[in-house]
Order: structure tokens, then sequence, then C-alpha cells
């Protein structure tokens, strides 16, 4: 039996040490200055399985909240110093997780192009519009995220599928407000045709759903959409203050 037998190989070693300290800056109770420490450690390691484990603590809400939110900015600092060889820990941790994600797009932004994280963030709409999730927390901050960067609605996503493919799936969501996020994030850049068909669909299938009919309306105004070949059934369900102008333009009125 040879020493290796006896201690284990150095992968096994390693793997053991990053299961603990990913262990310990996922506490939420306890000292911070064990999680503190842990943040260093993975920091001083940087192998791209640590810098994956740093990504843990985006995961968890420490029990004291200042210092809870000082962790997570120290890890960010952490995983944005350690340049391009975060990059692909940060994409696995947001395609992995459930939770965190609005931290590692924040990381994600500090390590790639605008075109890279717009590409990463409809890769993942996209797949997890084809899946069945009980809990919608990560397509809400997903598409809460498309809408606070509506300047980057015109540009070209890198790696990634086209808008309508990433979020055209999604107004079909069993959950009203991940319906409702979509059809707001349509409403970025130049509208599609594909995407004035389906808010309009979607508008006819929730129509005795009056928050999501008040909102895909919403959508369609803000697109200056009309509703052409579809008037009769969209005009026979509008309530004030929605009507349908001239060119069948959905508009509002006072507004």
């Amino acid at each position: 039996m040879g020493i290796l037998d006896l201690f284990g190989s150095r992968e096994s070693r390693d793997a053991a040490s990053l299961k603990k300290l990913g262990q310990k800056i996922t506490q939420k109770w306890g000292p911070a200055e064990n999680r503190q420490k842990a943040i260093e450690q993975l920091g001083e390691m940087g192998t791209p399985a640590a810098l994956k484990t740093l990504c843990l603590r985006f995961t968890v809400r420490a029990e004291v909240g200042i210092s809870d939110d000082d962790e997570k900015e120290q890890a960010r600092l952490v995983l944005v110093a350690a340049g391009p060889k975060a990059l692909e820990p940060v994409r696995e941790f947001l395609a992995e997780q459930e939770s965190g994600v609005a931290w590692g797009l924040r990381v994600l932004a500090s390590l790639a192009t605008q075109e890279e994280v717009l590409g990463t963030v409809h890769t993942l709409l996209q797949r997890l519009g084809r899946e069945y999730t009980r809990d919608p927390e990560k397509k809400l901050v997903l598409l809460a995220w498309l809408r606070e960067h509506p300047d980057l609605a015109t540009l070209r996503p890198a790696g990634g599928p086209a808008r309508d493919e990433a979020l055209l799936p999604l107004l079909e969501d069993f959950v009203d407000d991940v319906r409702i996020g979509a059809s707001h994030a349509l409403t970025q850049g130049t509208p599609s045709d594909a995407a004035r068909e389906a808010l309009i669909a979607l508008l006819l299938r929730d129509r005795d759903n009056a928050r999501v009919r008040g909102e895909v309306l919403q959508a369609l105004h803000a697109l200056g959409a009309d509703v052409k070949g579809h008037r009769g059934d969209v005009e026979a369900l509008l309530v004030e203050p929605w009507y349908l102008d001239r060119e069948g333009r959905v508009k509002r009125r006072g507004a």
C-alpha cells in the first residue's frame, strides 16, 4: 500500500477541501470571520473549481444583513480580480444554481462583453422556457435584468439565441409574473412580427385574467403594435382606458 492509498490522491484531497470551504461560506449563522476567511482561501487557490465554489456565497443570506452584503461584495471582487479564468466557473454557476443569479450576473458583466452577457442571459431563459421549474425566481431575475438594461436590446447576443427564441416560449409559462415579465422584455428594441403575434395570442388566451390582460395591452401599446388580423377578437375584450385607433393600434386614454 502506497502513501497515496493512505491519504488519498491530490485530487480527492482538493475536492474534500473545496467541499469544506463551500460549507463554510454558505453557513447562514456563526462568526462572519469564518465565511470571510473561506472566501480569501478560495480566492488564493484560484482554480476553476475554487472560483465556482466561491460563487456559492451568493446563494445564501447570512443572519446579519450588513455583513452578508459585504461578504458577497468581497466574493464578487475576488472573482473579478481572477479575470478571464473566472468566466467559465461563473457561467456554470449561473446555469446550475437557482439563487444568487443577480450577483452572478454582476460578476459576469465585469468579465465579459455586453454581447456575451446578453447571450448568456438569453441562453438561460431559452433553457428555462423549455423546462418545468417549480420556483420561478430564476426566470424572474433574468427577465428583470433584461428590463433593467434596455440599452442592450439592440445588440446581437454573442453565443446565445436571439431575443424572440429566448422569450417567446415564456409567454406560455404557467406563472403570471413570468408571462408578464416576458411580455415587457419583448417591448425593448425593434419589435418583430413574431413577437406581436405571440403577444396578441397571449392576450386572447388570458382574456379572463385582468392582471395579465392589462400588462399585455401595455406591452402592445409600448410597442406601438397593431392587432391586424385580430381586431374583432381584441376589441371585444377591451375595457377603459384601452381602445384601438383607426390603424388597429392599442391606445390608452390619457396617455
